[in-house]
């Protein structure tokens, strides 16, 4: 056998003086052979055949494989394309529709954050219980003979008593679901003030025939009331309750109410009806919008013939009143048992609604949550689905170029491995010795995407050695 020899492969600038009229067998065994050096010089620098198209340094490579693929756009070459114009025009609505959709989702969640932070006000029924129990009174003692029916004033057994009670609940919304309901408003925070009367002859009860309850900062919530008196007589009770609703309700003026059509309701509120009204009547001025003027009704209100639109709160504050409290009336008759069934009034009451909040809230959070993770999905693939028709791009022109003009092509990309081989080399032994004479001679050189780095990197290993690192 013979013994083949090693081969060897020709030194860089030899191959690059043959490319000067190179025939097309020997264009593509050079074209080989450098290929070949490359790979064995640099091996992770991996250069398509169509790397004139796509010229990336090595650094620019590096960093696409760190970044996430985020560009979801058609390269300029298929938009640009006749045969994909309308395939191209569909997709560029899609992403048109889809900003406007963003916008208008991004609009519609801030719009939920803020009305979260304010109060919105619903209509709830709230139901009052009045009770009484009493204890020790003449007709429970029957049939107890001895000293076990007479009172003890020192134990307290037998001393007629009684006790009233007071209660109160939010009614649950009809047909709410389960999982909309929330834990209802203890009935205490529903109430500001209240005072129980009790009509009592003075002169055998004369303490305690008047109690008051303010509620405080920091008070523990309550479902109800619990009075204590003792005595065997029957009183006649007057309960009085200011509400506590949100938000705030006023009582208006009667001049106002019969201007407006409303007796009670916020200050927001009067103000929109008052707004409302003098849209209505077309009393804002036609030359400056700021003014309203006056008409019969509306004159002993601004005590003028005109007002200016930013002075309507500071009037409509002159006439709201403190809303009427709720008042109860109640007969408590020791002598006879207690109904079986408390006695119950339902009030109207304006609430913050924490139901809707609670659903708001969800859409808010856990939706949001839920579709950006899906969104942040459906995202990487249509920009992996866009690199790969990018990619596919890149190989078409290609290989369209290959197939126009062979000869050419070869030529011109045996030009372009020659320079990114030299680009590659130019930090080895050769200390830059590949790079040709006359591209030194031109400023654009000067000017390429590597240059940069590479004066960085030569620049970052002399101060290195100058530190002895």
């Amino acid at each position: 056998m013979t013994e083949s020899a090693p081969v060897s492969y020709p030194h860089p600038a030899s191959v690059q003086r043959s490319l000067s009229t190179p025939s097309p067998v020997t264009a593509l065994a050079q074209a080989l052979v450098l290929i070949t050096m490359q790979e064995a010089q640099k091996p992770a620098a991996k250069y398509a055949l169509f790397s004139s198209y796509a010229s990336h340094t090595l650094s620019q490579d590096v960093d696409a494989r760190k970044r996430k693929i985020t560009d979801r756009n058609l390269p300029n070459a298929l938009l640009q394309s006749p045969e994909f114009a309308e395939d191209s025009a569909m997709y560029r609505d899609l992403l048109q529709m889809e900003r406007k959709l963003d916008w208008t989702m991004t609009r519609k969640r801030v719009e939920v954050h803020d009305a979260l932070q304010r109060i919105i006000p619903t209509t709830r029924t709230l139901r009052i219980f009045l009770s009484h129990t009493v204890s020790g009174q003449p007709w429970q003692r029957e049939g107890v003979e001895g000293d076990a029916a007479k009172p003890n004033l020192e134990t307290g057994e037998n001393i007629p008593a009684w006790q009233f009670r007071i209660d109160g609940r939010v009614l649950e919304i009809p047909n709410q679901r389960a999982k909309d309901r929330v834990p209802p408003r203890k009935f205490s925070t529903l109430i500001k003030h209240m005072v129980v009367e009790l009509d009592r002859d003075t002169t055998l009860y004369p303490e305690g025939n008047i109690v008051e309850w303010l509620r405080a900062p920091n008070q523990p919530a309550l479902d109800g009331f619990t009075i204590r008196r003792k005595g065997d007589t029957p009183t006649k009770i007057r309960i009085v309750m200011h509400l506590d609703q949100q938000p705030e309700q006023y009582k208006l003026h009667p001049d106002l109410a019969n201007i407006l059509g409303i007796k009670e309701d916020s200050r927001t509120g009067v103000i929109q009806a008052l707004w409302n009204y003098i849209k209505t009547q077309n009393l804002q001025d036609k030359v400056d919008r700021r003014v309203v003027r006056a008409d019969a009704r509306l004159h002993p209100i601004f005590n003028a013939d005109t007002a200016y639109i930013q002075h309507l709160p500071e009037l409509v504050n002159r006439y709201l009143l403190p809303p009427d409290p709720i008042i109860l009336h109640y007969t408590l008759n020791p002598a006879v048992p207690p109904p079986e069934k408390p006695s119950a009034w339902d009030v109207e009451v304006k609430v913050d609604d924490a139901s809707l909040k609670s659903r708001m809230q969800h859409v808010v959070v856990s939706m949001a949550q839920d579709s950006a993770r899906d969104l942040t999905k459906l995202d990487e693939e249509i920009a992996l689905h866009i690199q790969s028709l990018n990619n596919a791009q890149m190989k078409r022109t290609f290989l369209r170029a290959f197939a126009d003009d062979p000869r050419g092509f070869i030529q011109t990309w045996l030009e372009s491995q020659s320079r990114d081989l030299e680009s590659v080399l130019a930090s080895g032994p050769s200390e830059g010795a590949m790079v040709r004479q006359e591209d030194l001679k031109r400023t654009e050189f000067f000017r390429l995407p590597w240059v940069e780095e590479a004066v960085a990197i030569q620049e970052g290993m002399r101060l290195a050695a100058k530190a002895g690192l």
